[in-house]
């Protein structure tokens, strides 16, 4: 059985639900993974805000607009009166359920209720989704992710709770082979609803491969699978064949949109590869991720903004045990993961990319010394297999750079990974100056 996630461009429109309907439509075996339609999880968003400010009158002229993109949904998806009337009343079930917390005290900080109607999102682009089906007379099976995905009290999955309600659930329907579910939503210890945060329907996807030991995963966007650099930024980028899992995780994190970062471990613990498919193109090769590694030398350069730099300094660190420790209790106490780090004999600098907490951490690390911070900052991370091992990358990479201001750098800590931080400013050039000189 095989895991295909559609994300929320590949379902936004009723043109692209038929796309990716004509795709799953085959004889395979399948759970298929459905983010929101693209612009509703935002929309949702904006509305829990307006709500949580108490300005009810904004929160519900965006509810009411929500729905009547939905209502145009619904006259372009169905061909059936019937069914027409059944999208109808399905968005009208659901979008009265979301009003209904304009008429209430709604506080974000204070309850689960945000949640609640975020999940609205990825609830309806399935059920359209069956209903779609349905009319087409393609047997699927609409199985809740609320019945088998959950988090525990750290908000990691419970990967033994998910394999074993998934795998029951499953097992009620031994004469079906596709099944459409959602993405990014799930229950929490306390059976309430909750998420896996922004970009979590790769996760959900990556995680029911592991419960099920799936032949493959598959994440269908809107690009043929990883590109060797930024096509939003550089031009004629390439997708690359073929990445293993260690290689995709470092792009992943550092900036390359395409897969969440999260979603890599998952199918890398239990070997199963993943293939990245474009639903404009599905004829494109994409990129297919898989424990080998092929090929030698840097394959793509990624870019992660809002990057904020903290430099401390001191006099102190100069042959003092302890002093590494004390600096990243700090981050760790507010809960600040760190990106890069750079030590010398009287200072280390580390990179954020969570500037909620940084006046709270900046006021701590004064204790220690001299503390410089440096914010809009970019990390562009340079990819490949085995990296280190290769002669003359180096040479080319600071050829490269020559003109630009770099503030930090990063070799070593893996062998998949040089880093490099830089002025947001110098991002694009940066980026051109890269690929002409290691693509070209």
């Amino acid at each position: 059985m095989k895991v295909l996630k559609f994300g929320g461009t590949s379902v936004g429109s009723a043109e692209r639900m038929k796309a990716a309907a004509d795709l799953i439509n085959n004889h395979e075996e399948k759970i298929v993974v459905l983010s929101a339609m693209s612009g509703t999880t935002n929309a949702l968003v904006e509305i829990c805000s307006a709500l949580d400010k108490n300005k009810t009158d904004q929160a519900v002229e965006i509810i009411n607009s929500l729905e009547e993109k939905y209502s145009e949904v619904i006259n372009q998806l169905f061909s059936k009166k019937e069914f027409k009337e059944k999208g109808r009343k399905l968005i009208s079930d659901h979008f009265d359920f979301i009003r209904s917390f304009s008429k209430e005290d709604f506080s974000i900080a204070e309850d689960l209720s945000g949640k609640k109607i975020l999940a609205q999102g990825e609830l309806i682009s399935t059920e359209l989704f069956h209903l779609y089906l349905t009319e087409q007379k393609t047997d699927a099976v609409l199985l809740p992710a609320l019945n088998f995905m959950r988090i525990d009290t750290n908000s990691e999955p419970d990967n033994y709770y998910i394999k074993e309600n998934l795998a029951r659930e499953l097992q009620s329907y031994p004469d079906k082979k596709i099944f459409i579910t959602q993405g990014y939503i799930c229950k929490n210890l306390y059976g309430e609803i909750d998420n896996l945060k922004r970009g979590g329907s790769d996760y959900t996807a990556s995680l029911i491969g592991a419960a099920i030991n799936s032949e493959e995963v598959q994440i269908w966007t809107d690009i043929s699978g990883f590109h060797n650099n930024d096509p939003r930024y550089v031009e004629n980028t390439y997708p690359v064949s073929r990445l293993s899992f260690d290689e995709a995780a470092e792009l992943a994190y550092f900036g390359a949109k395409i897969l969440h970062p999260s979603s890599v471990m998952p199918t890398k613990i239990a070997n199963i590869p993943v293939r990245l498919k474009n639903t404009m193109k599905p004829e494109d090769e994409g990129t297919l991720i898989t424990d080998k590694p092929t090929g030698d030398g840097i394959k793509a350069v990624a870019a992660k903004d809002g990057i904020t730099a903290v430099k401390i300094k001191s006099g102190r660190m100069l042959l003092a045990y302890g002093f590494l420790t004390k600096v990243f209790q700090v981050f760790e106490h507010y809960e600040t993961p760190i990106d890069m780090i750079t030590t010398s004999e009287v200072a280390v600098s580390v990179t954020i990319d969570d500037s909620s907490r940084l006046r709270k951490i900046t006021e701590e690390l004064k204790k220690f010394g001299e503390v410089e911070v440096n914010k809009n900052m970019t990390i562009v991370c340079l990819v490949g297999h085995d990296i280190m091992k290769q002669k003359g990358y180096i040479d080319k990479i600071f050829e490269a750079l020559n003109n630009f201001s770099i503030r930090m750098i990063s070799y070593g800590g893996s062998r998949h990974n040089i880093s490099i931080l830089i002025p947001t400013e110098e991002r694009k050039a940066v980026l051109q100056a890269l690929h002409e000189k290691l693509f070209k």
